[in-house]
């Protein structure tokens, strides 16, 4: 006989909610590092250059960079239900359609779907959490959990996808999510109650445009620029088109009412620091990240399960150390940390611009360590730093900007350090030189913010736990990060 339906807001029905948000995450989560692993065998496969693995790359992060926030204002309107279970419809869709790619351009359609749908579906997971657990202890142990599983996440994409591509080949990467997507449809439809904010704001339709197309440009220009000439009209044009959609995306913010990104905000010097370095921690860590899977395979000759067993002491140590780093800043002040953990990072990155074809694993593993403690060491601080520059009240809006900073630098990351490496080639270098330069640009520019850092990350008291709230209980939706906004919390109740 089968059981009854829980009871709405039952104990076990919020169980069941907890698990298939957590469940949600992990699986974008996973999809962000189980990519790099499959960047090798992509390109032999489907017989592309680093531009195409740019584009498979930069088409998912660019996606989710600027729809983020958007994903947060349509669950609060919409119903976050409706708009989880869209995303995860969505990115389950897509993943069956980049599984299937025969050429790049498939592929990359697919990725920017996927992208679509992790946008939706990462914010909605994190509000459906909020509205369930009412109570603020109840609520950190709940995001607690959904931070845990994102964690599991990041540390299990290489060795997950260095297992599946190394026994049936990169579609796999794609396919393990698709009968994740089709149980948390069946289980959300059945179980999930729909809830909604009746004030959330209004939709900022221009500004998600602009922004789009804006940074989309950019990318275009940087990625394109090695093969087409950084002088030929097509490039030349796109830089142009960039700046004037960044320059009418900065004109329309400033004259809305309920702008996706305040302008005012960056008039405090704290916030305006705190994600000026969180672009920079995106732009090193997944310009770098690009790159990890192709040295091993590329420069080292180790198979790709190894590749992935080789990469993981960047996420292992990200997932161990991100978790304390709120802690730590509570203790040591945001300035403090930050410009450690960057100072680490970067020092680190250099370090793997010395690294060879014939350097040894021993020489090399503490290098990507100490690239993941530094990052590790940032990501939460300076989401909270952004947000104890801001309201209460803005503690959401400002934690959500924080994550919008990072992927941006990311799509940045991989376009401009793809660009370092493809200029060294053109130049006559080999791509073991290129890497070299490209660790070497991302460790000077992080070590270089490091400084600046700490010069100008205004001291700040400890985070009160009012501000820890406000990045759980926003009055403006959550656009979510496993590594900033939920480490930060659970850290800070303990």
């Amino acid at each position: 006989m089968a059981s009854p339906p829980p009871v709405p807001g039952s104990r076990s029905n919020r169980a069941v909610l907890l698990t298939v948000a957590c469940l949600g995450q992990f699986m974008v989560l996973l999809d962000n590092t189980i990519v790099g692993a499959a960047l090798p065998d992509m390109q032999r496969r489907l017989h592309t250059q680093l531009t195409g693995l740019q584009w498979i790359v930069d088409a998912y992060v660019l996606l989710v960079a600027m729809l983020l926030l958007s994903g947060g204002v349509f669950a609060d309107r919409f119903g976050r239900k409706r708009v989880y279970l869209a995303g995860v419809a969505v990115f389950t869709a897509a993943s069956a359609l980049c599984s299937l790619a025969s050429s790049v351009g498939w592929l990359i359609g697919g990725r920017v779907l996927q992208g679509i749908g992790a946008a939706a579906l990462s914010p909605a997971s994190l509000a459906l959490l909020a509205a369930a657990y009412p109570v603020p202890k109840e609520r950190v142990k709940a995001i607690g959990l959904w931070a845990g599983f994102s964690g599991i996440g990041l540390a299990a994409g290489p060795v997950a996808g260095g297992v599946l591509i190394d026994a049936f080949g990169w579609p796999a990467i794609f396919l393990v999510n698709v009968p994740i997507g089709v149980v948390l449809l069946l289980v959300g439809l059945r179980s999930l109650e729909e809830t909604r904010n009746p004030n959330a704001p209004a939709i900022d339709v221009p500004g998600t445009v602009l922004s789009v197309l804006g940074v989309g440009t950019l990318t275009y220009g940087l990625i394109e620029g090695g093969s087409r000439g950084w002088t030929s009209p097509v490039i030349l044009g796109s830089f142009a088109a960039a700046v004037i959609l960044l320059a009418a995306f900065i004109a329309v913010e400033a004259r809305r009412s309920a702008p996706i990104l305040p302008l005012r905000l960056f008039r405090q010097r704290l916030f305006t620091v705190s994600n000026t370095a969180m672009v920079v921690v995106g732009f090193a860590l997944m310009g770098s990240s690009f790159f990890f899977s192709q040295f091993f395979v590329n420069v080292q000759g180790s198979s790709i399960l190894r590749a992935g067993l080789q990469t993981l002491p960047v996420s292992l140590a990200m997932v161990i150390v991100s978790p304390v780093a709120g802690r730590l800043a509570a203790r040591y002040s945001f300035r403090v940390v930050v410009t450690v953990g960057l100072a680490l990072a970067g020092l680190g990155l250099l370090a793997l611009g010395m690294v060879h074809a014939d350097t040894g694993y021993g020489n090399v593993w503490w290098r990507l360590g100490m690239v993941g403690v530094g990052f590790g060491l940032t990501l939460s601080p300076l989401t909270g730093a952004a947000i104890q520059a801001v309201s209460p009240q803005e503690g959401g809006l400002a934690s959500g900007i924080s994550s919008t900073t990072r992927q941006i630098g990311a799509v940045l990351g991989v376009a401009v350090l793809g660009a370092v490496v493809r200029a060294r080639q053109s130049g006559g270098g080999s791509f073991e030189t290129g890497l070299n330069s490209a660790f070497l640009v991302a460790g000077g520019i992080t070590v270089a913010t490091a400084v600046l850092t700490g010069l100008w990350l205004t001291r700040t008291m400890a985070t009160s736990s009012g501000a820890g709230e406000a990045s759980v209980v926003p009055h403006r939706p959550i656009a979510p990060d496993a590594l900033t906004i939920a480490n930060e919390v659970p850290a800070r109740s303990r």
